[in-house]
């Protein structure tokens, strides 16, 4: 089926949609509230910053308490072997005594 309308009213007819179409975007992005959310915008940057800062701090504190778990439990492990063998002895000596 032809459209009985011109070529020339159907371009007239895009171009505007066309233009219509960029003022409802140029409207939408300059709007008065676009103040308030560079406000907001900056605000919540420096919170992320804040606690970016303080996840840092809480990861650094972290792998202070896994070293020092570390360390304590390879002292244990040690203070342990030597209580077997001190009580391995002990009890050679009282076999040695009993004779």
């Amino acid at each position: 089926m032809r459209s009985h309308r011109p070529w020339y009213f159907q371009g007239i007819l895009a171009v505007i949609n066309l233009l219509l179409g960029f003022a409802l975007a140029y409207w939408a992005l300059h709007d008065d509230n676009s103040d308030y959310v560079r406000q907001r915008l900056s605000q919540v940057t420096s919170e992320n910053i804040e606690l970016q800062k303080k996840l840092i701090a809480s990861q650094r504190e972290l792998q202070v308490e896994l070293a020092t778990s570390n360390n304590l439990a390879k002292t244990l492990t040690a203070q342990q072997d030597e209580n077997i063998k001190l009580k391995e002895e002990l009890v050679f000596y009282k076999k040695i005594t009993k004779r």
